[in-house]
């Protein structure tokens, strides 16, 4: 991770951020967060500000500087 960017955008999970995330899930793919788990704030295809998201449902964009979700980010680069 050599962008310093990108590991702005990057967290790890502790107990006070699971206890605030599981209440909905992860907004990319709906499963709960773990304790210890990377996870990433993502712009996708949802109003308002970034997201926490699990990592591997997030892909950076180096264009943008942000992290999208994997889903969104697909469908605007066919």
């Amino acid at each position: 991770m050599k962008d310093p960017l990108r590991r702005k955008h990057t967290l790890i999970i502790d107990l006070e951020k699971l206890n605030t995330l599981n209440a909905e899930g992860c907004p990319a793919c709906g499963r709960k967060f773990t304790l210890g788990e990377i996870a990433v704030l993502a712009s996708g295809p949802w109003e308002g500000a970034p997201r926490v998201v699990h990592e591997s449902d997030a892909v950076w964009d180096p264009k943008a500087s942000t992290f999208l979700e994997r889903k969104y980010y697909e469908s605007r680069n066919p």
